[in-house]
């Protein structure tokens, strides 16, 4: 039995319709489509008519057509729609007081990627308290987590290197679903507002995305397809450095690489290490890429693409963080950690903004056991499993 969402659920049902009574404006981007992928702008129009007053998109544009981290959207009127579209990625990460005026709801339908360093999960918290304080209503249109709802992994973030990446203690692959982060956020994050969950039918927390009977459509220009979320975990912490995620290329962050590196070479140290940890589920294929843009733009590079060959084995926190030390050692004074700024930070390291700690670079620096690495891992995970138990909606 297909999973049915929140925008189709909405769409298909008077009583979650005749809740909400007054104007309304809508927080989406190119991904919020309904099964038969209608865009929820249009079943808005007709389901709220003329009470429909306003769209916000987050990070990437409203059609998720602006590459990359401090690239700014515009707000604009859109000429089909007739509507106003105000970015959250702008001047502002949250909504005014002048975008909600006239406001009674604000309809959030973004598709999250289930990890702690995706911006949308913080596009959502922090127009929930914008909501609250000028006493607007957030309903929740809530999607599944394409990588599953069942896994959790990596370090938990620690409070002293929040930022737009990372604002909350959660572990890198949080395992909850966007209806599930708000109540967290609400609960235990002193988020305050009047929240309201559209919830998923069918959905069984150990589905992946591509068992949904759910049409997949890419939530922001680097995240083509499934298999790219299912590695981003392992290959977005490479944006802190200077090799290569492939941007500019039609894999990207599936892809990792340098100028300097043969893959050939490299491939079997790198599988005996992985083989010798017992970290399996994928394979690491050699190849050769030249970034039309971004780092290395019309350069060879070496490398590898993470493909996934069992899901269940996979862990690509782990995976990420062992393939970050073995290319600082292999390549040694070739490679580096990218300066500041990142994601509005200007002075803490980008890696320590993206793993939520400075501990995790020392281990990769200090070339640390894996024993260690699992240690870090464990660090305020069961506080944190204790609180998810609390607000899992399936």
């Amino acid at each position: 039995m297909n999973v049915v969402h929140g925008l189709d659920r909405i769409n298909g049902d008077k009583t979650w319709v005749s809740k909400i009574s007054g104007n309304v404006a809508y927080l989406c981007n190119s991904a919020s489509v309904s099964t038969d992928y209608t865009h929820g702008i249009h079943l808005m129009k007709k389901i709220f008519g003329s009470r429909f007053k306003k769209i916000f998109s987050p990070q990437h544009g409203l059609f998720a057509q602006d590459q990359d981290n401090m690239i700014e959207s515009n707000h604009f009127f859109h000429p089909y729609f007739q509507l106003p579209v105000h970015s959250l990625y702008s001047e502002t990460r949250r909504p005014t007081k002048e975008m909600l005026e006239g406001i009674d709801h604000l309809i959030i339908d973004l598709q999250d990627i289930g990890t702690r360093v995706y911006t949308y999960l913080y596009t959502v918290a922090l127009s929930m308290q914008a909501c609250g304080e000028e006493g607007v209503e957030v309903v929740i249109l809530d999607r599944p987590n394409p990588i599953g709802g069942d896994q959790v992994e990596g370090n938990v973030l620690d409070p002293s290197f929040s930022s737009f990446v990372g604002m909350f203690p959660i572990p890198m692959r949080h395992g909850l679903t966007m209806g599930e982060f708000a109540i967290m956020a609400k609960t235990y994050f002193q988020v305050v507002c009047k929240l309201t969950i559209v919830p998923l039918l069918n959905w069984k927390r150990n589905s992946y995305f591509d068992e949904t009977g759910l049409p997949w459509v890419l939530p922001s220009p680097n995240l083509p397809s499934l298999e790219t979320s299912m590695v981003y975990i392992s290959t977005v912490l490479f944006e802190a450095t200077n090799i290569s995620e492939g941007r500019g290329t039609v894999k990207s962050l599936e892809t990792i690489g340098y100028p300097e590196i043969e893959p050939f070479e490299w491939e079997q140290k790198l599988n005996m290490i992985f083989c010798d940890l017992e970290l399996g589920g994928f394979v690491l294929r050699p190849l050769y890429f030249t970034p039309t843009f971004d780092k290395y733009a019309g350069k060879s590079c070496g490398g590898f693409q993470i493909h996934v060959t069992d899901r269940q084995l996979f862990r690509p926190w782990q995976v990420g963080q062992v393939l970050l030390r073995e290319y600082k050692k292999l390549l040694a004074d070739d490679f580096h950690w990218k300066a500041p700024p990142f994601e509005y930070e200007s002075d803490k390291l980008p890696i320590d903004i993206l793993n939520g700690s400075d501990q995790v670079r020392g281990w990769v620096d200090e070339y640390g056991s894996y024993d260690e690495l699992l240690k870090l891992e464990k660090i305020g995970r069961e506080d944190y499993l204790m609180k998810r138990q609390e607000v899992l909606l399936y």
